[in-house]
């Protein structure tokens, strides 16, 4: 999964079940939901009190304009190539809609499907019929779903990178059950952002990279997509 966002990973174990995701949007790439990505209040979540010291006025500046950009998409689909740490890789569509809500659909033959709601993240198996959750501010997509974000602002932002027609910023958690980095890399016209992949780096190391192509801006996604079903016989994980 090469570009943008560069790689959501989020791994899901059941039952010896692995699945390894590096989602869209890269975006988030991504989702609108009309409850908060953070149960209460999102965007207070990504802004810290300071802008960090750490960072050069100029730094300061382009992430600012990365914000905005990410801020602007509010309603995206397209096509995403993910890459998983052993070089295996799979491809889908994928569904945003600020904030909080993002829906990526696999090939076939991978039988599963990731959908966040807004406040939950799931995996859908159709082969197994189960459907497993969590919360979404456990997920390093939440840095793509959140619909007003100041990166220059967020205490987990780490470092921002500039090279020749292309910006990329990482974010790190240092604790909690989300524990690595998201590197997300635009392609930088001089004038224009556009978000080509992200990449994840769990606690252990293994990463995550998925990249996004024909994605583009649409006047609405139908919400029916960002329903979460329950295909298990028994609720799992606790609902």
């Amino acid at each position: 999964m090469p570009p943008l966002l560069s790689a959501i990973k989020i791994f899901y174990k059941g039952n010896m079940r692995h699945v390894c995701l590096s989602s869209i949007f890269a975006a988030a790439l991504v989702a609108a939901i009309p409850v908060s990505l953070y149960a209460a209040a999102p965007s207070k979540e990504l802004a810290a009190p300071t802008i960090r010291p750490s960072f050069s006025d100029s730094e300061r500046a382009d992430l600012k304009r990365v914000s905005t950009y990410l801020n602007a998409l509010k309603s995206v689909q397209g096509r995403f190539t993910q890459v998983n740490g052993d070089g295996k890789t799979e491809q889908g569509a994928f569904y945003l809609k600020k904030p909080g809500r993002v829906r990526f659909e696999y090939q076939k033959p991978n039988p599963n499907i990731v959908v966040a709601d807004g406040t939950t993240l799931a995996v859908e198996n159709s082969d197994l019929k189960t459907t497993d959750r969590y919360p979404i501010t456990t997920s390093p997509l939440r840095l793509l779903l959140s619909d007003n974000m100041d990166l220059s602002l967020d205490p987990r932002v780490s470092a921002i990178k500039r090279e020749a027609g292309a910006v990329s910023v990482t974010a790190r958690e240092a604790s909690g059950p989300a524990t690595g980095s998201i590197t997300l890399t635009l392609a930088d016209s001089g004038g224009n952002l556009e978000l080509r992949q992200w990449q994840v780096v769990d606690a252990q190391g293994a990463r995550t990279t998925l990249v996004v192509t024909e994605m583009r801006q649409v006047a609405d996604i139908p919400a029916a997509l960002f329903v979460i079903r329950d295909l298990s016989l028994f609720k799992r994980n606790g609902r």
